[in-house]
């Protein structure tokens, strides 16, 4: 990790934080930056009052030291497939696609491999990870492919060259194929891209200001931000991994936003405001997923972690090179989320990240 010689740190929020109180969140993040290691800490925390404060520490810039913009735009990654997820489960409730109905149903004779048979995967088990579809991401050379634009269909080619983990249904492993898939029934049931699909029906319904599906070829994260970076596995060096072209993430991760509009979308997807309550229960029907942490369950692209102070939050998190978010909200109109400028290397750092999460909701 590189330690960083100079840490400035701001908290911004829209009441004063008391100068005898330290703030918990904003402490945090500052053990984030100063003993973890990260370049820069985000916050974005809305407590039962229902006001929203924002927070931050370190740098937007490791070559320039620059200050962290508040509430500065990331990539996303995996946050993108509650999004998809979401769309998905409009056009069930529109009678456009149903949970039960197979991969065939929507994209007949496309999935077929070792194991591998879309007559006996269902959608349910596209949104749950319950598919037994290997992931396509674990093939490719993310770095490598950092300036390249990749087709889904070549994606899924990529899929199919593996073998099925396990039968339909029979257990639950995360895999990044089946999200592509579910773009790409988004896009078959509609006939429009899965990103025109989410600024539509989530991002414009929600009055998201800071969120967007990046359109191809575009490699920049637009508006205020800070870099993200990416540490070089040959020397240990952090690169700036800002600019990218995150084709190769599509409708399982390629969004990007800012802590502030996920906590909007989170509370606003609890609050009802955009999938009928059937769909919704539905979503929030989960299965175990250890793999994520103790307790951890999944649902149709919403997780829920449990909280040290009781309860749960529903939310998703993502990884991508240069960023990881984490957050989510309650039941009871808490929301928060957590972004860092690089991916944790270890598990304790990644635990803290969790940890801040954590303090911010029980605070």
């Amino acid at each position: 990790m590189l330690a960083l010689g100079v840490i400035t740190s701001a908290a911004l929020a829209s009441s004063a934080v008391s100068a005898t109180a330290p703030d918990k969140v904003q402490q945090s993040l500052d053990a984030l930056v100063h003993t973890d290691g990260m370049p820069a800490a985000l916050a974005s925390v809305k407590g039962r009052d229902g006001r929203t404060r924002t927070y931050a520490a370190g740098v937007a810039d490791l070559a320039t030291h620059a200050k962290v913009p508040a509430d500065g735009r990331v990539r996303i990654g995996s946050n993108t497939k509650a999004f998809t997820a979401v769309v998905v489960l409009q056009l069930v409730g529109e009678g456009k696609v149903g949970l039960g109905a197979t991969v065939d149903t929507y994209l007949p004779g496309l999935v077929r491999g070792d194991g591998i048979d879309g007559r006996h995967i269902t959608v349910r088990q596209l949104l749950q990870h319950t598919s037994g579809l290997p992931d396509y991401a674990d093939s490719l050379d993310i770095p490598g492919m950092r300036h390249r634009y990749v087709e889904p269909r070549d994606l899924l080619d990529i899929a199919l060259r593996g073998k099925a983990h396990f039968p339909p249904g029979t257990r639950w492993e995360y895999s990044n194929t089946n999200y592509l898939l579910l773009g790409l029934i988004v896009q078959k049931v509609t006939g429009r891209p899965v990103g025109e699909q989410i600024d539509q029906r989530v991002i414009e319904r929600i009055g998201l200001r800071d969120t967007y599906f990046p359109a191809p070829g575009d490699m920049r994260v637009r508006g205020p931000h800070p870099h993200g970076y990416f540490k070089d596995p040959a020397t240990g060096a952090l690169r700036d991994f800002t600019r990218m072209d995150p084709s190769w993430a599509w409708a399982a991760g390629a969004l990007i936003s800012t802590n502030s509009d996920l906590d909007r979308f989170y509370s606003a997807l609890l609050a009802g405001r955009l999938i009928p309550a059937a769909q919704l229960a539905q979503m929030q029907t989960t299965v175990p997923a250890p793999l994520l942490g103790r307790g951890v369950r999944y649902g149709l692209g919403l997780v829920s972690r449990p909280l040290s102070c009781g309860g749960v939050y529903w939310g998703h998190g993502g990884d991508i090179p240069g960023y990881r978010t984490r957050g989510g909200a309650t039941a009871d109109g808490r929301a928060a989320n957590i972004a860092v400028t690089d991916e944790p290397h270890d598990k304790p750092t990644a635990e803290h990240v969790e940890k801040a999460v954590d303090t911010a909701l029980c605070r």
